[in-house]
């Protein structure tokens, strides 16, 4: 053979791979097939963005965790929002939407599935199941839920909302990110599609996009795995290793979040600035006793209410801290706050606070930095105009 193809057909890993820790990184979009036959033979993997070896082992794991029959695996967490909602709707369809939910979620229901004929209609997170079996009409098809609500931390009873929404045929979502796969089983309580943002604590290192759809209804699983081939979603081999690696490490990892985030969260407690502290795993918060049935633990992440004071003095705190980032993710090693309150605004909903709403992501660091770094900066916020 000429030089030309020599250099295409030679140095091919025709042997058998050596066994390593990890499965090896399969990059390649084309798949060869032993035969003619065997091309449109949809039992078989035929093309790669239906996901090689990297992949594939990460579904098996994620399917593991969630206590799942099928993962499906998206680009982004709201990819993977976004992708199981086209999934299961389609136009004449209603949608039940949790007020509290993650602000992309509601952007994509107001902007998109609108124009595609499905309508959303946003609920108060403290219904019951009953209220909220009350709002359904023929036509709502799928439940969205978050326990705990983005930036508000409200509990639903998930339990109680899937056993009232499959008993009326009605799907439920519930995003999962908080509580990682790990601290809740949504499946195991009835829940229908299990979402998560694999960006947060899978990944664990702020270094990496991926979403999750996980469930155990066959008839869901098909309609996901349509429209991931209809819509032309995929991940990289390389992605897919990172979220696999993060993987290994995520029950020892959350452990730490949760410890270091309530002593945080209890420290700010007892803060004169402070109105009051949003995290379900406090004694005193409203969602306590969801949490403590359903819940067997707790990630870094909580909203802290200051006392009425400006949105100056508010943005000088934020703006005095030395090891928190500002930063709108959350799930890495590292600690980070955001101010909440213009996100509060799109609320159907009004939210009834003291003051200004922060959120926290307490990290890995050091617990007694991580006060420290709070203190000083709540110094800067007490030489700020207080009104």
């Amino acid at each position: 053979m000429d030089e030309e193809t020599r250099l295409i057909r030679t140095g091919l890993a025709n042997h058998t791979l050596a066994k390593t820790v990890n499965p090896p990184i399969q990059r390649g979009s084309t798949v060869l097939l032993r035969d003619a036959a065997s091309l449109y033979d949809d039992d078989q993997l035929t093309y790669g963005i239906t996901g090689l070896a990297t992949p594939s082992a990460l579904q098996a794991a994620l399917a593991d965790l969630e206590g799942a029959e099928d993962v499906t695996l998206y680009p982004s967490g709201l990819a993977a929002i976004t992708g199981a909602l086209l999934a299961v709707l389609k136009a004449g369809d209603e949608v039940l939407v949790v007020d509290s939910a993650y602000k992309p979620t509601r952007r994509f229901c107001d902007r998109l599935l609108s124009r595609f004929g499905v309508t959303t209609t946003y609920y108060d997170p403290a219904l019951d199941a009953d209220a909220l079996m009350a709002l359904a009409t023929p036509r709502t098809r799928l439940i969205v839920l978050e326990a705990p609500g983005s930036l508000t931390f409200e509990m639903q009873d998930i339990p109680a909302i899937a056993q009232a929404a499959n008993a009326r045929g009605i799907m439920t979502l519930i995003d999962n990110t908080w509580a990682a796969g790990f601290y809740f089983k949504p499946l195991a309580h009835g829940v229908t599609l299990s979402v998560q943002a694999l960006t947060k604590y899978v990944g664990g290192h702020s270094d990496c996009f991926m979403g999750s759809v996980a469930t155990s209804d066959k008839a869901v699983a098909a309609l996901l795995g349509e429209a991931m081939w209809d819509i032309g979603w995929s991940v990289s081999p390389d992605d897919a290793y990172t979220m696999l690696r993060g993987l290994r490490t995520l029950a020892t990892r959350l452990p730490r979040h949760h410890e270091n985030g309530l002593e945080v969260a209890r420290w700010l407690q007892a803060r004169p600035e402070v109105a009051r502290v949003l995290h379900p795993a406090l004694p005193d918060d409203p969602g306590h006793a969801i949490w403590k049935r359903d819940f067997t633990g707790a990630c870094g992440l909580f909203g802290v209410v200051l006392k009425p004071c400006s949105q100056t003095a508010a943005k000088a705190f934020l703006d005095s801290l030395k090891l928190f980032g500002l930063g709108f993710s959350w799930g890495g090693y590292e600690s980070l706050a955001l101010h909440c309150d213009p996100q509060l605004t799109f609320r159907s909903i009004p939210v009834n606070l003291e003051g200004p709403l922060l959120r926290f992501h307490v990290g890995l660091e050091s617990v007694e930095d991580i006060k420290a770094d709070l203190d000083q900066a709540f110094t800067t916020f007490r030489g700020a105009s207080p009104l």
